[in-house]
């Protein structure tokens, strides 16, 4: 045990101490050969596996809390639509996610990240849909690459930017478009209106732009926005 703990400092330690421009260029070198592994792990993984909508949320999200109960509720109605399920991999809204498609009888799959505190892996991802990244860009590439849409519940900084990166990237028209829909006007409200009086009012987005996400407050607005996108383009979900 005071072993582990030892080692766990060690690569926090190594983590947050400044390196030299030589030690950065030798491990950015051998960082490229551990980026292309993942890729590729992770393309043949999520291929065989097929698109999924993910569902995203604070990994800090206990299990009694009201959106833990509604992230499950959502993830377990989507898979009795039809719809595997990606969560990020790790507690809270993530782990919401995997219980209810495990007890939907649906795909669960986990994109876990090795980090050096707060995230480990749940136990309602399915046995051979676990894959554990290093980088959280290429992990990024797998959400955006398989996801049949997003379901956005309350997060943190984490949560923000898996959404905007999203955004972004159906805004700019570098990613097919799909349905992104975040669940609870009572936490996202406010983010919501300052981007109508900021970034909208000063011309930083377009009109058009707010129309890439929807706010919704029940589990049954969610699925209804992400089933009636797939039916307007004639498209089934992934089974």
């Amino acid at each position: 045990m005071q072993a582990d703990l030892l080692n766990e400092e060690e690569r926090i330690r190594e983590a947050i101490t400044p390196k030299s421009w030589n030690e950065i260029m030798t491990s950015d070198s051998w960082a490229v050969f551990k980026i292309m592994a993942e890729l590729v792990e992770g393309f043949e993984k999520m291929g065989r596996i097929g698109p999924c909508v993910t569902i995203f949320g604070s990994a800090r999200t206990k299990s009694n809390h009201k959106y833990y109960k509604l992230a499950e509720e959502i993830a377990y109605l989507l898979t009795k639509k039809g719809f595997g399920i990606i969560s990020g991999g790790g507690p809270g809204i993530m782990e919401a996610a995997n219980k209810g498609a495990h007890f939907g009888g649906g795909k669960s799959v986990g994109l876990n990240i090795d980090l050096p505190w707060e995230q480990s892996a749940n136990p309602f991802i399915d046995s051979d849909k676990l894959i554990t990244f290093d980088f959280f860009f290429v992990r990024k590439v797998m959400f955006m690459k398989y996801s049949q849409g997003y379901i956005v519940l309350p997060g943190g900084f984490g949560t923000l930017d898996e959404l905007f990166e999203a955004i972004t990237l159906i805004q700019t028209h570098k990613s097919v478009r799909f349905p992104i829909v975040l669940v609870s006007k009572e936490y996202w409200g406010g983010l919501y209106d300052w981007i109508l009086q900021r970034l909208l009012e000063e011309n930083n987005v377009s009109p058009e732009d707010m129309e890439i996400f929807s706010i919704v407050d029940t589990a049954e607005e969610a699925i209804e926005i992400i089933e009636t996108y797939y039916n307007k383009y004639a498209l089934k979900p992934n089974f």
